[in-house]
């Protein structure tokens, strides 16, 4: 199926691809005809994830790695060798997450917010920073960013994660400016633009709780056609915007 998508001859690297929403992410863009490049800190984790995508898609191309996010070096050297193997990169896929939460406000613990500083900021800075350039050089490229309705209105026992994700909200909003002032007199071919959701489901919630409804959640295989629907967009019209995936709070 690869070659044929809409995606044809794009390169895509995906970090944090190792998880259920990664998975799907991963197969979605390899049926739209990408290479995908796939990271994540759990090697076996993402290696099970790569051999799948290459199955259900019917051998696309896709790969992975085993990538320290947290260290800008690492990062760094992913970015270059991905558009060095490849001649190009035309994207990045943020999908690093992780939730701690509290009973109450009072009760939020400041070591959860070290935790999430980490993986929900830390991750889109060096990601951001390390693939602004071969984005910015391709004729389509585009970050994107999976954040939580929580940023815009946080809840009492929510509070470092929702700071987490407003904190990497404006990252990649000041990097969708800078697509912008560096745009030629056409507009922008480059963009950063934000997906939101309530929270993720997949199938193995679904298995384990028969009975809950996930009211407001996104399926993971929702958020794969959407990630491949922001390519179907013109970088102008998605750079620097939030694509709301479930009711505005």
């Amino acid at each position: 199926m690869a070659g044929n998508g809409a995606l044809s001859g794009a390169v895509i690297a995906v970090a944090g691809a190792g998880g259920p929403a990664g998975r799907a992410a991963l197969l979605r863009l390899a049926e739209a005809g990408a290479t995908v490049v796939g990271a994540d800190n759990d090697p076996e984790r993402l290696a099970e994830a790569v051999d799948a995508a290459r199955y259900a898609s019917g051998g696309a191309s896709v790969t992975g790695e085993p990538v320290d996010l947290l260290d800008l070096g690492s990062t760094r050297d992913w970015a270059e060798h991905i558009e060095k193997d490849f001649g190009r990169v035309d994207g990045l896929v943020h999908l690093v997450g992780g939730w701690r939460g509290s009973e109450t406000f009072i009760k939020s613990s400041l070591d959860d917010w070290d935790f999430l500083e980490l993986l929900l900021i830390r991750t889109v800075q060096h990601t951001s920073l390390a693939f602004y350039e071969g984005l910015q050089r391709s004729d389509r490229g585009r970050y994107v960013l999976i954040s939580a309705a929580g940023a815009t209105k946080p809840s009492a026992g929510n509070a470092s994660y929702a700071a987490a994700k407003a904190a990497a909200e404006a990252w990649t909003l000041a990097l969708a400016d800078a697509f912008r002032k560096t745009a030629g007199a056409d507009g922008p071919t480059s963009a950063a633009t934000i997906l939101v959701v309530k929270a993720l489901v997949h199938e193995a919630m679904r298995a384990d709780r028969p009975n809950a409804k996930f009211a407001g959640f996104t399926d993971v295989r929702d958020l794969a056609d959407a990630i491949v629907g922001v390519w179907d967009k013109p970088a102008a019209e998605v750079n620097g915007n939030r694509l709301w995936l479930t009711e505005k709070p």
